[in-house]
């Protein structure tokens, strides 16, 4: 189809990849848990918008540029770390923030301080976008993998690239929002029970702790 073979092994070996776990599911699983399957969805749509941009990068030969500009890679590559630490910083202390403005908050009579205001959906889009987008990796990475598929003799190279990059991310779509779900799910048994807090506050931590972990890596990555 559009000069790919091999179809099926594509999809399952994307299915696969989207199931490994990264910045971008990090993400989707602490908003979900936090916030709802809705600002898990908007994550996964800004994450589905990032992977486009990449696509049709690579399609174009953008990233061929990336791979083989040491001094854009390193650019990209680092401007993608700052950002992964500095929504892992976020996150690590995100609680306190939390804690502080409902202290402030509460009543003098003692009523219990309402909860903070949620993230709007715009801006959760804007984050899982720039996590994905700012990661050069990524770009690099349907550059090795995508042209495995597309056949010798196919009439155009680039549509069969744009053809099974789309494949790829609605894949990625099906699979993200299925861990949106379960995210929110176990986020919404968690505020059931009255252990929102407390599982919200380490979720946050350990989640901010992976971003940091991740950026450091993806400050310390090499071109390949």
């Amino acid at each position: 189809m559009l000069g790919t073979h091999d179809l099926g092994l594509f999809i399952a070996s994307g299915l696969l990849l989207n199931m490994t776990p990264g910045p971008d599911s990090l993400l989707i699983m602490a908003r979900s848990a936090t916030q709802g399957f809705r600002a898990g969805s908007a994550a996964a749509l800004g994450i589905g918008a990032g992977t486009c941009v990449h696509v049709l990068a690579a399609a174009l030969g953008l990233s061929a540029l990336l791979s083989a500009s040491a001094a854009a890679f390193t650019v990209v590559k680092l401007l993608g770390a700052a950002y992964l630490v500095y929504l892992g910083i976020g996150l690590l202390f995100k609680r306190r923030a939390a804690k502080t403005t409902q202290e402030s908050d509460a009543s003098p009579e003692g009523l219990p301080p309402s909860a903070p205001p949620a993230m709007p959906l715009r801006k959760i889009f804007a984050q899982g976008f720039l996590t994905n987008v700012l990661n050069p990796k990524v770009g690099l990475f349907f550059l090795a993998f995508v042209p495995q598929f597309i056949a010798a003799d196919a009439p155009s190279k680039a549509a069969a690239f744009l053809f099974l990059g789309a494949v790829f991310n609605v894949n990625g779509m099906l699979w993200c929002h299925l861990l949106a779900w379960s995210s929110a799910v176990a986020g919404a048994r968690a505020r059931g029970r009255g252990w929102a807090r407390t599982v919200g506050g380490w979720l946050n931590r350990g989640i901010g702790a992976l971003f940091l972990a991740f950026g450091v890596r993806l400050a310390m990555a090499e071109m390949g």
